[in-house]
């Protein structure tokens, strides 16, 4: 039998809703942290992007360290630090720092996109030279600041030294598939808007998986889009909230997070439209029942260790729902 009791936690980017500002787009992401907490999720992390006037997730550990501080329980982390942005001794003293103040509640996603334009990733640079490239040896200095004194080098993280921070590769193609099984980490895969090798990279992952100190078999995560509501048509209407915000990645407009539309047409073309289906294929959608077959569905293929949920809708509180909705089905409710 297909197991869809499995642990569920939440990707925020911290979108700006139509009407707020920064501050209350940070207020929201500290709501749905505490709401998803009371529901009994395992994690919560928040992006990191650049240069993006919707979103407000770019000093991701500033917000992690204040999602931190309004939460008790859940799990909170990086979806994740990109490090070509960050120099890793940097990276491994806040991290660090915020383990310390909060024991065994951080996780730390790892990316090597840079999250922005490349404009954008020429002014965070911490060289000149393409640090996309250095990705591997970047997690395996953060491997060794968190772990145990004897195994350090001169250049040390304090604090850092011995909080094991658990460390997770996250990724969009096949590469970081490849880099997570060598390592013996566990893997989370962007299927919320890169779909497209979800399943080669599952493969890859599972095939090449090396057991480490870290992990003794393959722990594979799969980030996707929710939207649940109490009927699919309700459903279907939230997810135009959802189209609308991948339509400004496919037009490069900045328009914040909007309310649903009664249709889509007239407000993109056909080949905006097929541009924006391509990324959001992996999508559970509906009513109670019809997330539970489609996740059920989804599991008899992949039989994945954990489902990380992105819901972009723009009421708050249908938003929480849509999050309760999903760990009623995991839970067998």
């Amino acid at each position: 039998m297909t197991n869809i009791n499995i642990p569920v936690s939440v990707l925020n980017l911290a979108p700006i809703r139509q009407g707020q500002g920064a501050k209350e787009a940070i207020e929201s992401m500290v709501g749905l942290a505490r709401a998803t907490e009371d529901m009994g999720y395992v994690r919560y992390w928040i992006a990191e992007h650049h240069n993006t006037p919707t979103l407000v997730s770019s000093a991701t550990s500033i917000l992690i360290k204040h999602t931190l501080e309004h939460t008790e329980r859940i799990r909170v982390g990086s979806g994740g630090v990109m490090l070509p942005n960050h120099s890793p001794l940097v990276v491994a003293e806040q991290f660090g720092t915020m383990a310390t103040i909060y024991p065994d509640r951080l996780d730390l996603g790892l990316g090597r996109a840079p999250g922005t334009d490349m404009m954008t990733a020429s002014a965070l640079r911490r060289s000149q030279n393409d640090t996309v490239y250095t990705f591997p040896d970047d997690v395996q200095s953060l491997l060794t600041y968190f772990g145990p004194e004897e195994k350090q080098g001169y250049v040390k993280a304090h604090p850092g030294i011995g909080t094991k921070i658990p460390i997770y590769i996250l990724g969009s193609s096949t590469d970081s598939a490849h880099l997570a099984a060598k390592l013996g980490l566990p893997y989370a895969f962007a299927s919320h808007f890169a779909p497209r090798y979800m399943e080669e990279a599952i493969s890859i992952y599972r095939n090449n998986f090396e057991p480490s100190e870290y992990l003794d078999k393959p722990y594979m995560m799969v980030c996707l889009n929710v939207i649940a509501a109490e009927t699919d048509q309700e459903a279907e209407r939230e997810q135009t909230t959802m189209h609308q915000f991948f339509l400004n990645i496919v037009r490069g407009t900045r328009t914040p997070l909007s309310p649903p539309v009664d249709s889509m047409e007239g407000i993109w073309t056909s080949q905006e439209k097929q541009a924006a289906a391509s990324m959001t294929s992996v999508t559970l959608l509906g009513s109670k029942d019809s997330i539970r077959n489609q996740l059920t569905s989804f599991q008899e293929k992949y039989n994945v260790d954990e489902i990380m949920a992105v819901s972009y809708i723009y009421d708050e509180e249908k938003q929480k729902r849509s999050y309760e909705m999903l760990k009623e089905v995991v839970d067998g409710k």
